[in-house]
């Protein structure tokens, strides 16, 4: 099992690229934005409450709790987007911000060390009776990311403190000794931030409690049964309805065959047990790791990188069950996908872990927020008919439109920590190596060397390295879509190398003067799936290098659903640098099927079909011109 380190924030400079445009527009516009929203000055936005939320928990004004269960946690996640962005460029004001949030969580806290706003403001009296549905544990994992990450930016240990106490008091109640709540949370996140607590602190309780939390997840006698029972049969959300499987409490973890249930809860999950794994040698938590993503990407992953298959428990369904408009996609679940996938990187060697990534990263990821920053996604299509949105009751969560904010916040905040965070998602070294990901422009410090990337990924498949001298080896992923088609040269001469589990390796005494270059086709492709995909049969979809792209109607009018793309027709790219924010456009000849003009809904004779030019924007690019029909998969003609 390996142990491969990741950069912090502050070891990497972004250079000019691809994803320079989504870090900028975080630091400048997205952060400042969703604080705004914190404290409710965004007109016509779904309001949050969140900060006054704390002041009423530290006694600093009157009112009465307003949000979710777990409101807490939008500004945990806000407050670790402002420690990445801390780290990667120096802003007194934003970190003198950042410092008066931390100071009013610390008033909010209770002696005891509890520190949970919904509980201290309006149910005092209730707080651990409800484990399953409440997320006092979820909302402490987020503040306990937040903690370290801050720590990690500034060097103040201010927030560490207040959740160091909240660890010990969390572990005064919960635990497998006798007189304590022999629980687990309902909704898992605390199970991979006890894990960044103990590589930030060395304190072994906080190791003792993330193994707690995984070991005794599935064992039987079901402890939410028997909470639920102690509580009259009352609830905070009727999560009983879902079934065990649900929160993932069906079977031990290690048992498990496949990511089931609630489709974050199981990715944090599946995290968490990756870096326990990592920090403690289990090797029986990494196998059971693998064996839950080699089902994932085989059967429940859609060719956006989402996850999710129904909006009923936001849930993954069945193998191969991928329905493309009443689905969920949830942003929060393709961004868990990127930190279970990290996670496994760290471990265990394999390019499909970065593939799976890559896809979630450029596609439903990015997807979940508007090109200005000012809007969200919480769920994400692949087909999208308005009318159905606004009059089937069963796709009521299918929005044509980005809202400017929800009242179950989890997915913008939790995009702009990934965001401010990808230099740990991108890059891995150890003593022997430094391994790449993800090729995304910059410089990055790993360990005593520095890696120089100049690329203009994904729009094109060149990439030129500059490494400092020494021994070392290079690992570089070659995307699944690449095969064996790539070309590997050290200073403009042939290089050898060997490849495993995906990677191109380069061993070698590298010279200052050195440059790597590796070089493969961005080129349009067409996409099939597999006749299992019942869904999708005799459709294709067309995706450039990791991008998927889509049809939307502003470009080829309405009824999409009849449009087919001519199975021999020639895919040509086309430049727009003032569309969209600057995109590639695939046009190719297709047809449509014309509607006749008749009452009855069924004919005697097929419909027509007329040629048409077709235009496909990348996926993560649509709903930013209003209103329209957007499709993924077309018919195959």
């Amino acid at each position: 099992m390996k142990k491969i380190k990741v950069p912090n924030a502050s070891a990497f400079k972004l250079g000019e690229g691809f994803w320079q445009r989504f870090v900028k527009l975080v630091q400048e516009d997205v952060i400042p934005y969703q604080w705004e929203i914190l404290n409710d000055l965004v007109p016509g936005a779904e309001p949050s409450h969140a900060i006054k939320n704390f002041k009423m928990a530290a006694g600093e004004m009157d009112g009465e709790f307003y949000g979710m269960v777990f409101q807490d946690s939008d500004v945990a996640k806000w407050l670790e987007a402002v420690a990445y962005s801390l780290e990667a460029k120096k802003d007194e004001k934003l970190e003198t911000l950042a410092d008066e949030v931390i100071d009013l969580i610390a008033r909010a806290q209770q002696d005891d060390g509890y520190l949970n706003t919904y509980f201290t403001v309006k149910e005092p009296d209730k707080r651990w009776t409800n484990l399953r549905d409440c997320h006092e544990l979820y909302c402490a994992g987020h503040m306990m990311e937040a903690a370290v990450a801050y720590y990690e930016a500034t060097g103040k240990k201010k927030l560490l403190d207040v959740m160091n106490r909240m660890a010990k008091h969390i572990d005064s109640v919960i635990g497998p000794e006798k007189g304590k709540l022999h629980g687990i949370p309902g909704h898992q996140e605390i199970e991979l931030a006890l894990v960044k607590m103990y590589e930030a602190t060395g304190d072994s309780l906080m190791l003792k409690m993330a193994e707690y939390f995984i070991n005794e997840r599935g064992k039987k006698p079901n402890f939410f049964h028997i909470e639920q029972e102690k509580r009259g049969g009352s609830y905070h959300f009727p999560l009983h309805a879902f079934g065990e499987a649900y929160a993932q409490n069906h079977l031990p973890v290690r048992e498990q065959l496949a990511l089931e249930g609630h489709s974050v809860r199981a990715l944090y999950m599946a995290t968490g047990m990756a870096d326990l794994a990592r920090v403690s040698g289990d090797k029986t938590l990494l196998d059971a790791c693998k064996v839950m993503f080699d089902n994932l990407i085989a059967h429940r992953m859609y060719i956006t990188g989402g996850v999710g298959s129904t909006h009923i428990g936001e849930a993954f369904t069945f193998d191969d069950d991928l329905p493309n408009d009443t689905m969920y996609n949830e942003t929060c679940a393709s961004i868990a996908l990127c930190f279970f996938t990290r996670a496994m990187l760290q471990i265990d060697l394999d390019s499909r872990y970065a593939d799976a990534m890559e896809r979630a990263l450029f596609n439903t990821c990015i997807a979940g927020m508007s090109l200005d920053g000012h809007n969200f996604f919480y769920v994400n299509p692949l087909e999208v008919w308005p009318e159905s949105s606004h009059k089937d009751p069963g796709k009521k969560h299918v929005l044509p439109v980005r809202p400017a904010w929800f009242g179950c916040a989890c997915c913008p905040p939790n995009l702009a920590r990934l965001l401010m965070s990808l230099s740990k998602y991108a890059y891995g070294y150890d003593r022997q190596a430094v391994y790449v990901h993800q090729y995304i422009a910059g410089e990055v410090t790993l360990g005593e060397r520095v890696v120089h990337l100049k690329t203009a990924y994904p729009y094109e498949g060149n990439m030129l390295f500059t490494l400092s001298p020494g021994k070392y080896a290079i690992y570089l992923r070659i995307p699944d879509y690449v095969k064996n088609s790539f070309v590997l040269s050290l200073n403009n001469a042939p290089v050898s190398y060997h490849m495993e589990k995906g990677y191109a390796i380069i061993e070698r005494e590298w010279q200052p003067s050195d440059k790597l270059n590796l070089t493969f086709d961005i080129k349009a492709r067409r996409v099939y799936p597999n006749p299992r995909l019942r869904e999708n049969v005799g459709r294709v979809a067309l995706m450039r290098g990791p991008i998927v792209y889509c049809l939307e109607e502003k470009d080829n009018g309405h009824q999409l659903n009849t449009i087919a793309l001519d199975y021999r027709a020639e895919i040509n790219e086309i430049w727009k640098k003032d569309k969209l924010s600057g995109i590639y456009e695939l046009h190719a000849q297709g047809s449509q099927l014309i509607p006749q003009e008749s009452d009855s809904q069924y004919l005697d004779s097929p419909p027509k079909r007329v040629e048409k030019s077709l235009i496909f924007i990348p996926y993560y690019t649509w709903a930013n011109r209003g209103e329209n029909e957007m499709v993924v998969w077309v018919m195959d003609k």
